[in-house]
This record gives C-alpha cells, structure tokens and sequence, in this order.
C-alpha cells in the first residue's frame, strides 16, 4: 500500500502544481525553459504511475475489505464508465458540442466519472485510497481550471453533429475493447466477461 501512496503523492502533487504554486512554477519555466519542465514533469509523471500500478497491484494479493458493493453495481460502473469514456474522448476531438457543455474539461470531469464509478463497485481499501484520490484531484484541477479559464474568457466554439457522433462512436469503441478485453489483460479483472 506504502507504493501507491507514493505514487499517488507524486503524480497528484505534480498535477497540482499549477493550481497551488503557480508562480513557482512559472519561475521555474522561465529559469530553465519549456522544454526541460516538460522532460521533468513527464518523468516524474511516470514514476508516479508506475509507483501506483506496482503498489495497486502488490495492495492486490492481500485486500482489505471495507465494504462489500451491493449486486448488481458492476453493472452502474459500467454504464458511468461508458459516458466517461466518451467524455475523455471529447477531450480529444476538436468542434463537439460535448466539450462546450463541459466548460472545456471534459477529459477531467471523464476520470472524475470514472474514480467514482469504480468507487461503486470497490469496497478494499487499496481501491477506495486509489479512486477517492483519484477523484479529489480531478474535482480540485477542474474547478481551478474553469476557474482560469472565466478569468481568461475563454470561449469554446459551437460543436458539430457530425464530430458529437464521432466523440460517442469512438468512446463507446473504446470503451468496449477496454471493459470486455483489455481491462482483464492490464489489470486482472474481467468486470464484463
């Protein structure tokens, strides 16, 4: 459990510099450029991933029971975790009606809806540590992030039909590979098969 602490601790602190420290953070990009805060950044990043997969994984072999999720709740997660499939993809398709109604942080309220599905449907302690951090961090960058962006006034443009129809098909696509397959192979659970 002590590694995906960690792990958590790093990647959340990490993510949250901006919204805490701004203008350290600012300082330090201009001291050592652009280029370098993203090398630093990104490679902490990913040892704060892999802390969390190894320590997830090692909390694993021996769960903690809180509480046991009522019947039938992997079913909800699902369903929550299909529209937050399509709401991380709105993130990443320019011109969609989706994104606009999101205040333009789709890809956040996406894992915000994904840590709290998973938390439906988990009752160890080693999930609930993972999806209630998981959770907090993305409500706090969301809301500091549409605060921002008020500040800025920025506008996103009116989406298309034709790019909210995309947005979903490829959400749901995805989705289905990783619930029915991909889910099992990464992670050792098969919630749908």
């Amino acid at each position: 459990m002590a590694l995906l602490v960690v792990g958590l601790a790093i990647f959340i602190a990490l993510h949250l510099i901006r919204v805490v420290a701004a203008p350290w953070r600012e300082a330090q990009i201009e001291r050592f450029g652009m280029p370098a805060w993203r090398g630093v950044f990104g490679l902490l990043s990913i040892v704060g991933i892999v802390l969390i997969v190894s320590g997830y994984g090692l909390a694993r072999r021996y769960p903690v029971p809180v509480w046991l999720p009522p019947f039938g709740m992997a079913h909800v997660t699902a369903l929550l975790t299909a529209i937050a499939f399509v709401m991380v993809m709105a993130a990443c398709v320019p011109g969609n009606h989706i994104k606009r109604a999101l205040g333009g942080q789709p890809f956040l309220s996406g894992v915000a809806l994904w840590a709290f599905a998973h938390l439906l449907a988990n009752g160890t302690l080693h999930a609930i540590v993972l999806f209630v951090s998981l959770l907090a961090w993305s409500l706090v960058k969301l809301r500091a992030d549409r605060r921002r962006e008020r500040e800025a006034g920025v506008v996103y443009a009116q989406g298309t039909l034709a790019r909210d129809v995309l947005v979903i098909v490829i959400g749901l696509v995805a989705w289905a590979i990783f619930a029915f397959w991909l889910h099992g192979v990464l992670i050792g659970v098969r919630p749908l098969g």
